[in-house]
């Protein structure tokens, strides 16, 4: 027998959402790119924290590298600082501010 409540539109509606929830919570999370085509790891970013950033807004110390920005400093030892894919520079940072902590930073092998 046919139960005009249990099919309402509100509830096919809330239960459409809810199963949508559930399909997009078992999917994988995937950062995003960066410029050159490369992904960023998601340990890095949640898809807008990290950006490709000029060679002068990094410098090189012997503690580590400088983000010109905030002043902070990520030592060679840093497992926040990673190799650049592409041979540029890439921060990121707590919400993709220009004033945030340091979450990765990528640098350009010596080999470049």
């Amino acid at each position: 027998m046919f139960c005009a409540g249990i099919f309402s539109p509100g509830r096919a509606a809330a239960l459409a959402s809810a199963a949508l929830l559930v399909v997009l919570g078992t999917m994988p999370s995937r950062a995003h790119d960066a410029p050159k085509g490369w992904s960023y790891p998601y340990a890095c970013c949640s898809g807008y924290d990290c950006r490709a950033v000029k060679a002068t807004s990094i410098s090189e110390r012997p503690e580590g590298f400088v983000i010109a920005g905030t002043g902070e400093v990520v030592g060679y030892q840093d497992r926040r600082l990673r190799d650049s894919p592409d041979g540029e520079y890439h921060w990121c940072s707590v919400e993709g501010k220009n004033d945030g902590k340091t979450i990765c930073l990528f640098v350009p092998p010596r080999s470049y």
